[in-house]
């Protein structure tokens, strides 16, 4: 029997204690009225949660466009956090850690995920350095690539950590290969209830893999343009069609290659700035974004853009001379500069207003 949003389990615990539904009420109240900024929110998610009303209202990030405020079913936000317990073996009394703002969806699913399968979760202070027992064994834990960055070496206690919200830069990748947790990098959206498929990273004593593998109960499809069409009838009613255009590999499983809206057509050459920056990662320690500028001849020409960087444009051309792996039309034509890229309120990079900022 599928579990209801109007239940919490009896296994659940939250910082410690045991809750009952109107317990869980009485707590929201309290952290409404005397919690911390970050608190208050988690009160104000816990109250909607708690209410009669079968659905609650979400805010997107606006990283691949205009936020804006979306309705979600409660049941599907229970049926999410099934899935993802059937994904990774979560059972009653397993320990989880939040270290999420509750603003935003990914934060609102742990406490969901800990209400309906029983787990026992600690909520610390959502910031990109959290500060959490680093002795204490856990078996779940969702980050941003930011957080993970700053506290990799303190996750050891850590059993399963999901990484999502942003890309992951290449140095924390190499991190990752000598940690001993298993990670997995997540692909999903607001509207997706978080993630409908995961890919395994390499860590010390995890094989990594190169595919993006499906939730239970979802399928995909491509559609003309070869972006991704998710089916999830237990999370949105209808199929969901993305600007993510992906190298199908079957009906459950993909490997991303970057956004349809982003796609640059340089004489003729299709190219994913997403895969190019994928290589840079290799000889630029600064963020920076890979777009394009009209050009007479190519249609498009290539260009980067680097975020307050520490060494001149003639450097960066050096480095990408000798970059090998690099094919020739993947070599910017032109170096521009920011002193900050434009930034969503949850921190993500807004790519099409930083890359209009520079071209005017």
């Amino acid at each position: 029997m599928t579990p209801s949003f109007n239940k919490i389990h009896n296994r659940f615990k939250f910082n410690g204690h045991h809750f009952s539904h109107e317990e869980l009420k009485e707590v929201a109240y309290s952290l409404i009225k005397e919690g911390q900024p970050f608190s208050q929110t988690m009160g104000d998610f816990l109250t909607d949660w708690l209410n009669n009303d079968d659905f609650l209202f979400v805010n997107t990030s606006g990283s691949t466009g205009q936020p804006k405020r979306i309705k979600l079913q409660k049941q599907a936000m229970v049926n999410s956090a099934i899935a993802t317990g059937d994904f990774f073996g979560l059972k009653p009394g397993d320990t989880a850690m939040n270290c999420l703002p509750s603003h935003y969806i990914a934060g609102k699913m742990m406490l969901v995920r800990a209400m309906i399968l029983g787990l026992e979760i600690d909520c610390v202070e959502p910031s990109t350095h959290p500060i959490f027992d680093y002795e204490k064994p856990y078996d779940f834990c969702a980050m941003i690539p930011l957080q993970l960055k700053h506290t990799i070496n303190y996750t050891q206690n850590v059993k399963t950590i999901i990484i999502g919200g942003s890309k992951i830069t290449q140095p924390l990748v190499e991190k990752i290969k000598v940690s001993t947790s298993l990670f997995y990098e997540t692909y999903g959206m607001t509207e997706t209830v978080t993630h409908v498929a995961l890919k395994r990273l390499e860590s010390k004593a995890h094989k990594g893999e190169s595919v993006f593998t499906a939730l239970p109960e979802v399928t995909f499809k491509q559609d003309e343009r070869q972006c991704l069409v998710i089916n999830a009838p237990n999370l949105v009613e209808d199929a969901l069609v993305t600007n993510d255009v992906v190298d199908l590999k079957s009906e459950t499983s993909f490997i991303w290659l970057g956004r349809y809206d982003n796609v640059i057509n340089s004489g003729g050459v299709k190219l994913f700035p997403e895969q190019i920056e994928d290589k840079l990662q290799e000889v630029i320690d600064e963020r920076f974004i890979v777009a394009s500028e009209a050009h007479d001849s190519l249609g498009e020409k290539l260009i980067l853009i680097i975020e307050n960087p520490r060494d001149s444009i003639d450097s960066f051309k050096t480095r990408l001379k000798h970059l090998k792996g690099l094919a020739k039309f993947e070599v910017p034509k032109d170096i521009y500069t920011i002193d900050r890229f434009i930034e969503t309120a949850s921190g993500k990079v807004q790519r099409k207003k930083t890359i209009n900022s520079v071209l005017g």
